[in-house]
């Protein structure tokens, strides 16, 4: 099985978001072993620092950690922070935007609930 990539931006931050995606998702647990570098490289079809990068990171921010000899880990509290940070990354880049459109359309805190109940109900044309 090949995976696609997005051209946008570089593979080791796609690597890094697949791992987050499957921590945020319950598909790894904390304390539960992630699949070896040499396993996500033919998974993944890319070279093996490419892999390392994006681990890497993920060690760097606490999200995963190392266990010498045996592989690497998901960190305690990893969904929570990871969770946190989407969440404030959410609100900057699509309610802080939305807010102040809203604003200057002077729709009422009830109005700008009202939509978002017909958008999240399917009834927005």
């Amino acid at each position: 099985m090949t995976q696609t990539f997005d051209d946008s931006k570089p593979i080791f931050m796609q690597i890094k978001e697949k791992i987050e995606d499957q921590i945020v998702n319950q598909q790894l647990t904390e304390h539960q072993q992630i699949p070896s570098t040499t396993q996500m490289v033919h998974f993944y079809k890319v070279n093996h620092l490419t892999i390392s990068k994006g681990i890497n990171l993920l060690v760097d921010e606490g999200i995963l950690y190392k266990k010498r000899g045996i592989g690497m880990f998901v960190a305690n509290g990893a969904r929570a922070i990871l969770l946190k940070d989407r969440k404030n990354k959410f609100a900057d880049a699509f309610v802080l935007p939305m807010i102040q459109e809203a604003n200057k359309l002077n729709l009422t805190d009830k109005e700008l609930s009202q939509m978002i109940n017909k958008v999240k109900e399917g009834e927005v044309k």
